[in-house]
């Protein structure tokens, strides 16, 4: 059995490092770049494996330049490709301008790439431990999601903003781990806790994460606030989708939910102490190094 498929994105990201955000009209010059693979899904399923986990990713990559390099990182980080889509379509790729303390800008470009189709990829869903979805192959996720359903197998939502495919997926996964922006505009609750409340109306376990703030969470009426780990943040580009790895295969171990809430903060706060999204996804011993320092979380 694989542990996690990872549903949905996969983008090409080329990463410029800045002293500052530029002006209007302004000529701006970067002191580092980097290029490697992105997108809320591929990354999730390369943390799973750093954590000593199995995943594969459901995706499209094009032909092009971007797609071939992400494909070849992909499986030399041990990920199964078996159900990546390729074609002539272009592959999505990221701009990501990174400020001084981790701050990013990103622009995503897709245009001329459509969705997948309900039909284009072929699973028994029964090799799965848990589906994990970003929403950005809505038709795709629809018919895996109810296939999982049928079968008992869990499901998760990474529900980074509100977009056709999160709305669509929030209410019907057994876990809602969605952004403070996502429960905000979703529930109309500017309040997070109070996100996080009717979130879990709607969901089995709700979570509400809120970047250097820390997260909160809600199983049926239990709700508790988890803070963040202080660390030096060189790049936060990644750090919810590996949130949203690392998380999902905790509930693919059969992890207790405060301990996996842990586990996927501290990988995503690790992640965040490097310079892009896959050069800085941690190893388990890693973060259970980091952990064992944090002994008070």
């Amino acid at each position: 059995m694989i542990d996690l498929l990872c549903v949905g994105s996969a983008v090409f990201d080329i990463t410029m490092f800045v002293d500052h955000h530029p002006e209007k009209n302004e000529k701006c010059f970067a002191r580092r770049m980097t290029t490697c693979g992105g997108g809320p899904a591929a990354t999730a399923a390369v943390t799973a494996v750093n954590l000593g986990g199995s995943s594969a990713l459901a995706a499209y990559l094009g032909t092009d330049f971007g797609g071939e390099a992400h494909f070849s990182e992909l499986l030399f980080h041990g990920v199964k490709t078996n159900f990546i889509i390729r074609g002539t379509r272009p592959t999505p790729v990221s701009t990501i301008i990174v400020k001084p303390g981790g701050d990013r800008t990103v622009i995503n470009y897709k245009e001329g790439t459509p969705p997948l189709s309900a039909d284009s990829i072929t699973i028994d869903t029964t090799h799965f431990g848990v589906l994990l979805f970003d929403g950005h192959e809505p038709h795709l996720s629809m018919t895996l999601r109810n296939n999982a359903g049928s079968l008992g197998i869990p499901t998760v939502l990474d529900a980074g903003s509100l977009h056709r495919g999160t709305e669509l997926l929030a209410s019907k996964v057994d876990y809602l781990v969605a952004s403070e922006k996502f429960a905000r505009e979703y529930t109309g609750c500017p309040d997070p806790r109070s996100g996080c409340s009717r979130l879990a109306e709607i969901s089995p376990c709700a979570v509400v994460t809120m970047g250097d703030q820390g997260l909160v969470w809600q199983q049926g009426s239990r709700q508790e606030y988890l803070p963040a780990f202080p660390v030096q943040s060189v790049d936060t580009t990644g750090a919810g989708d590996i949130f949203h790895g690392a998380f999902a295969l905790g509930v693919a171990q059969g992890m207790d939910i405060r301990k996996n809430l842990l586990r996927a903060s501290a990988t995503a706060a690790l992640g965040c102490t490097k310079e892009g999204a896959r050069s800085g996804i941690p190893t388990l011993w890693e973060v259970q190094e980091f952990l064992s320092d944090h002994p008070d979380y």
